[in-house]
């Protein structure tokens, strides 16, 4: 591949928030490896505030295209678009790199008419029409996404290994308890992903019982109804629902002692801020999806099997994680960090 160092490079990875987090160490190995070129991350701009101060990127892209599907039909829509697509063009990138694999986001790498578009083989793809698009196709030989996304930034001449989150520093929002708290955040994408409620508010129950520790679900605006019924179910003494902008999800997960997490974004930004926490999964693959890094453990049953199935209905390996089987697991997790060490 031509190794011509780059001035201008377009990143695209449009959300959401789990993904996003997962793009960040090859991005900023992108970064070193051509400190001089100015590097533009498209981006929707619901999830925008995850690239916040972050001195990787010198620019944000906005490409709002959930707001373009709603207005498809209007000619609005379609002048943003192609004033967008202008945009793109006018800024001239040698090359950009589609870390999405979806077919808007490799439209999005070619809108920009680089030299160059780089992006997983097909066989990697879900999509797999996106990887007509790419004149260089990626096989991506690791497990986990994080380390793909090293590879294929890796394929521009990213050889700098380093694993580094560069979220932002952001006040947490919301009520939480004045002390130590254990942070859950219950929705999830699919349905098939999440744990039941009234695990949740077992869970609580036997925290409270045995660590003195509340357990504070938390949700985003939208999904406040949902919560409620959740934290609803637990016993009224450690019953806790917090309210957040996404902004303020970052500042509560580094306020909180330890987290609960399903497969959502979530538990990745826990897993980003180094958090010590365990992560529950079933129907998704956790060497892919799971939490980057050291500081959670995952559960996992065995009979769950890896079908990405986007159902309406909670998997049946997400009934089997029982609440007492989490609390011995969250407990060790505590116990390994002599600064986190659970309450005697």
């Amino acid at each position: 591949m031509d190794r011509k160092q780059p001035a201008r490079i377009l990143v695209i990875r449009l959300g959401s928030i789990g993904d996003v987090i997962h793009a960040l160490p090859a991005v900023a190995s992108l970064k070193r490896a051509f400190p001089r070129a100015h590097l533009s991350w498209a981006i929707e701009p619901r999830w925008a505030p995850l690239l916040r101060d972050n001195p990787f990127v010198d620019q944000a892209t906005p490409m709002p295209l959930d707001r373009w599907r709603r207005l498809w039909p209007r000619r609005r829509c379609w002048t943003e678009a192609l004033q967008a697509c202008r945009e793109l063009r006018r800024a001239r990138y040698d090359a950009a790199i589609d870390f999405q694999g979806l077919i808007k986001s490799a439209l999005v790498a070619a809108a920009a008419g680089p030299e160059r578009i780089l992006g997983f083989h097909q066989a990697l793809l879900r999509e797999k029409a996106a990887a007509l698009f790419y004149s260089h196709r990626v096989r991506a030989a690791a497990a986990h996404v994080v380390d793909q996304n090293m590879e294929l930034a890796a394929a521009l001449g990213a050889a700098d290994r380093r694993i580094e989150f560069p979220l932002p520093v952001c006040a947490p929002e919301g009520e939480l308890p004045e002390g130590d708290f254990v942070l859950a955040s219950p929705m999830a994408g699919w349905t098939a992903k999440q744990w039941p409620a009234a695990h949740y508010a077992r869970l609580a129950e036997l925290l409270g019982e045995s660590a003195g520790l509340p357990l504070v679900i938390n949700c985003a605006p939208a999904d406040r109804e949902a919560a409620e019924q959740i934290a609803g179910q637990a016993p009224r003494g450690w019953r806790r629902l917090n309210v957040s902008s996404l902004e303020g999800l970052i500042g509560v997960t580094r306020r909180a002692r330890a987290v609960i997490g399903v497969d959502s974004g979530p538990l990745h930004i826990a897993a980003a801020l180094r958090k010590p926490g365990v992560a529950l999964f079933g129907p998704t693959d956790p060497a892919r999806n799971g939490p980057y890094g050291d500081t959670f453990v995952t559960l996992r049953s065995p009979q769950a099997v890896t079908s990405y199935r986007r159902g309406a209905s909670l998997a049946a390996s997400m009934w089997a994680l029982r609440p007492e089987q989490v609390l011995q697991a969250l407990q060790a997790q505590l116990a390994r960090d002599p600064v986190l060490e659970p309450h005697r």
